[in-house]
């Protein structure tokens, strides 16, 4: 049995969650081949092989997978398909993208969000916004999986000796093009990778108070900025700060949620934190019931307090 693992990056650097899917594919049993799909990719190649119990290393360098384009990525899965008995894909903004793409043309079921592997063929996932864990049972002869990463340890990024095979399959669908991006830019870490998270709510009333109240506690603590969807939908913040089911995943060491309730959107989101600090004026706020440290009291008045006595 062997396993498809296919790899996050950005042509430049293995993304973190390519290591907690080989983690996933691990637990499933079998021979793990990661797929590095990109342009000028031989970097991120060299240090997919480097992975703690990857086998080997396929990478396809082309034009046409320059920008992961969904078409395009699927065409080229879907050539390779034939040798593997599951495929297994971070649940990121691009494996959500493609893989769906790639049940539908090997004419398979597909499973998503997986948070658990029991054997080959049974997996749990999160139902319900979270207040439910399915198990299913998938007999399938070919798996297509999507990954909650937060739900794995990272493998070793060091440690592996994997074979790099170069691929040249795969071609411009000519379905679509890429036209252009805007990268949010800053010093802070990425929220997905992020061992520490400070997010704020709809309590915090304005995009000033978010840079001047969570912003300093953020970099004090070196942490990553988050939000809650009310504070996005109120424009306080950029929709990319989002924590939920309808945003970012996180699963951080340190997890500080300030001004916010804890609707059942925003707890899917977050709520596998090792630790949870809670800082809102009612007690009786549904966070209080995931919350490790819960402060009650006026977040304008608790938070400078906070960051200067760090």
């Amino acid at each position: 049995m062997a396993i498809l693992v296919y790899a996050e990056h950005d042509n430049k650097e293995l993304k973190k969650a390519t290591l907690n899917t080989v983690t996933a594919a691990s637990k499933i049993g079998g021979d793990i081949v990661v797929l590095v799909a990109g342009l000028g990719c031989e970097a991120v190649a060299e240090q997919a092989a480097k992975v703690a119990g990857v086998s080997k290393v396929l990478c396809a360098s082309n034009a046409a997978f320059e920008h992961q384009l969904a078409e395009n990525v699927a065409k080229l899965v879907v050539s390779l398909a034939g040798d593997y008995s599951h495929i297994v894909v971070p649940a990121t903004t691009t494996g959500k993208n493609f893989l769906p793409r790639v049940a539908a043309l090997l004419d398979v079921n597909m499973l998503t969000d997986v948070t658990a592997v029991i054997d080959a063929e049974t997996f749990e996932r999160p139902i319900y916004a979270g207040n439910a864990i399915a198990t299913v049972k998938d007999t399938e002869s070919k798996k297509v999986i999507t990954v909650r990463t937060t739900a794995f340890d990272a493998a070793a990024a060091e440690g592996g000796a994997a074979s790099i095979e170069q691929v040249s399959a795969g071609e411009d669908a000519g379905k679509s093009k890429f036209v252009g991006e805007e990268l949010a830019k800053s010093d802070r870490p990425e929220l997905t990778a992020a061992e520490i998270v400070v997010s704020g709510g709809r309590a915090l009333a304005s995009g000033e108070n978010f840079t001047k109240y969570i912003e300093p506690l953020a970099d004090k603590l070196g942490a990553a900025m988050g939000a809650s969807r009310a504070a996005v939908d109120a424009g306080y913040v950029p929709n990319d700060l989002q924590v939920g089911q309808t945003g970012k995943i996180v699963a951080p060491n340190l997890y500080i949620a300030a001004g916010i309730s804890g609707a059942i959107q925003h707890l899917a989101g977050m709520k596998d934190s090792k630790v949870i600090v809670a800082i809102n004026n009612d007690p009786e706020a549904p966070i209080s019931q995931v919350a490790d440290y819960f402060l009650e009291g006026d977040i304008f008045t608790i938070l400078p307090e906070l960051t200067s006595k760090l």
